[in-house]
């Protein structure tokens, strides 16, 4: 079988330096567009137009913005409960993520799938799974195709420091070094797993890297809130996969501005833990950069005033959509859209 030569991301070199102008603006642009929407997420939750419960990853925009910019466009994303950033990044509708958490229509599922499992398949986003690891042994599917059909394509599994302490976390690490399959694992280290300080139940240090050894890896521990250092280290396992060389595992140190979920205060965390890690939040410190690489003032307040009026149109689209039909509780059940019982 021929191989087929997979498109390939050029670099962009700009005013700046090796990740280039137009990259920077991109990843500045991602992760505005993941605040502002999931701010407004948290905002429509209290005009009761979304129920129930909802996982942000506010505080956490560079690490999906970092990886999402060194893919390719036919790469596959497999997101977790907090993955509302994960589908955004990768170029899917504003009105269809937040048409989604507002249970319309317009949403990505039809309204159907809600906050924990946002899917686009278009846009190379496998899925968000609420089960905690689930998706760490579904992403070797993609790649393992990947592999078998010399596509080039490479699979990119997010997952939370809790799952590293999980079967799945190192059946899957496993499977991946043996096979030699182009996935990279990314683990986004936000030191609680739910509640819990993930320091207080796990062995190591560093929940992902410290374990990497164990199969062969290397050890990779980076900024989550740093997109450009996020974005080197994605090109780096890209090119690893793309040429048949195995896996790569990256823990990416960052932190949530808010509770696991709507419905907790984080009255957990230690005092003035929050305060220091806002000190590190990743869009004002980008920004800054832009503007220290030669970026003029008016393109980047121009960015932000365009992200917050496409953010304002989807708002509306949305609340013009209809909630959907009941009669669609009935589709897409099986591979062929039914839902009639199939021996």
């Amino acid at each position: 079988m021929a191989k087929k030569e997979a498109p390939k991301k050029k670099a962009k070199v700009g005013l700046n330096d090796d990740i280039g102008e137009e990259n920077r603006l991109e990843m500045y642009r991602l992760q505005l567009e993941v605040r502002h929407v999931e701010q407004r997420a948290h905002d429509l939750f209290f005009q009761n137009l979304i129920k129930g419960t909802s996982h942000l990853s506010i505080g956490q925009e560079a690490i999906a913005a970092g990886f999402a910019v060194a893919m390719n466009p036919d790469d596959y994303s497999f997101g977790t409960h907090r993955g509302h950033a994960q589908t955004l990044v990768r170029g899917a509708p504003i009105s269809g993520v937040l048409g989604e958490l507002m249970g319309r229509e317009c949403g990505l599922m039809n309204g159907k799938g809600g906050s924990m499992h946002l899917t686009s398949v278009e846009h190379g986003v496998m899925g968000s799974y609420a089960i905690i690891g689930a998706h760490l042994p579904i992403a070797l599917g993609t790649a393992w195709q990947a592999q078998y059909n010399e596509t080039g394509q490479v699979s990119v599994c997010y997952f939370g420091d809790g799952a590293a302490n999980i079967g799945a976390f190192h059946e899957s690490l496993n499977y991946a070094v043996v096979e030699k399959l182009p996935v990279v694992f990314v683990c986004e280290n936000n030191l609680y797993m739910e509640y819990t300080p993930i320091d207080s139940v796990t062995a190591v240090e560093h929940p992902a890297a410290d374990r990497a050894s164990a199969y062969g890896l290397p050890r990779i521990v980076v900024d989550g809130n740093d997109a450009d250092e996020v974005y080197r280290t994605a090109v780096i396992a890209f090119e690893k996969a793309r040429a048949g060389d195995g896996p790569s595992l990256v823990e990416a140190m960052t932190y949530r501005h808010s509770g696991h979920s709507r419905a907790d205060p984080a009255t957990y965390r230690p005092d003035g833990e929050l305060d220091e890690w806002l000190k590190k939040d990743p869009i004002p410190l980008y920004r800054q950069r832009l503007l220290d690489f030669g970026v003029k003032e008016d393109v980047v307040s121009g960015m932000e005033e365009d992200v917050i009026k496409a953010v304002d149109e989807a708002t509306e689209i949305c609340k013009a959509s209809p909630s959907p039909q009941k009669e669609i509780a009935f589709t897409d059940v099986w591979a062929d859209g039914g839902a009639s019982w199939r021996n």
